[in-house]
C-alpha cells in the first residue's frame, strides 16, 4: 500500500528525515515510535504531500506520489489525522465531518452513511454534532479529527500522535477505535508516543531516531527488545 525509498525531508540546511526506507501492506497496522524530534510527523506529512522531498520516492498503491499535491493523495486514498488535531473551530462537528468528504462531496447517500458510521463508532460525537468543534474536549478533538478523516473513504489512514495530551480513558477509547478500524481491513500507519500501546496494536513497527530508522521488526519483537525497553517503555 505504502512503500518510501531513501526519503530525505530538508528545512533548510537541516535535514530532518535522512534516507527513510519503509513499507506498508495492505491491511497492516505499522507504528512508528521515537524521541520527540526525531521526524516523525514531518515524515507523515511527507507521505501526504504537506513536505516536499529533498530526494528519495513515495510510491501508495504502486503509484509513484512524490510529485503529487496533497489535495490529490486524497484522491489516491491517503487521508491523516494531524498531530495537535486540526479541527475547524469555527465549524461544527457535523461540519467537520462534511469537509473531510468534500472530494466526494458529489456522494449524498454515500456520505450520509459515512456520517452515520462515523456516529456510531464514536458516540459522543452524535451528542456533540451540532456543537462547534473548538468548544469540545481534547478527547472528543481527537475522535472527530478521526472521523474526519475517515470521511474522506481512504486506502491509507496516516495517525499522527492520537492520544497526545489526553486522559488515560480515552485513549482506551481511541486504541479500542484503531483495533476495529484494523479489523475492517483498513491500512494505518500510526506515529505515537505510548510506545507500549502502539506497539501492542501494530503488525510490524519502526524505530526513527534523529531521521533514521534504527529498529524495525514485528511489534511483539520490539516490544521485548531490551534497547526499547530502555529507551521507549520505562524499563531497564
Amino acid at each position: 500500500m505504502l512503500k518510501l525509498e531513501s526519503v530525505r525531508v530538508s528545512y533548510g540546511a537541516i535535514e530532518a528525515v535522512k534516507g527513510v526506507d519503509l513499507e506498508v501492506r495492505q491491511g497492516e497496522v505499522v507504528t512508528i515510535i521515537g524521541a520527540n524530534g526525531a521526524g516523525k510527523s514531518t515524515l507523515l506529512k511527507a507521505i501526504c504531500g504537506l513536505e516536499p522531498l529533498a530526494g528519495g520516492r513515495i510510491a501508495v498503491g504502486g503509484q509513484d506520489c512524490a510529485s503529487v499535491p496533497a489535495h490529490k493523495r486524497v484522491g489516491l486514498g491517503v487521508a491523516m489525522s494531524p498531530e495537535g488535531r486540526g479541527v475547524f473551530a469555527d465549524q461544527t462537528v457535523l461540519e467537520n465531518l462534511m469537509l473531510g468528504a468534500y472530494a466526494r462531496r458529489s456522494e449524498t447517500a454515500a456520505i450520509a452513511a459515512a456520517v452515520e458510521r462515523e456516529f456510531t463508532r464514536f458516540p459522543r460525537l452524535r451528542e456533540r454534532h451540532s456543537q462547534l468543534a473548538g468548544t469540545l474536549s481534547g478527547g472528543e478533538q481527537q475522535m472527530l479529527a478521526i472521523s474526519r478523516a475517515l470521511m474522506s473513504e481512504p486506502r491509507l489512514l496516516l495517525l499522527d500522535e492520537p492520544s497526545l495530551g489526553l486522559a488515560p480513558l480515552i485513549i482506551k477509547d481511541i486504541f479500542a477505535a484503531i483495533r476495529e478500524l484494523r479489523q475492517s481491513g483498513l491500512t494505518i500507519l500510526l506515529v505515537e508516543q505510548m510506545a507500549k500501546q502502539a506497539l501492542g496494536v501494530a503488525d510490524r513497527a519502526y524505530v526513527l531516531e534523529t531521521g533514521r530508522i534504527t529498529l524495525e521488526g514485528s511489534g511483539r519483537e520490539l516490544l521485548d527488545n531490551p534497547k526499547v525497553k530502555a529507551a521507549y517503555l520505562g524499563a531497564h
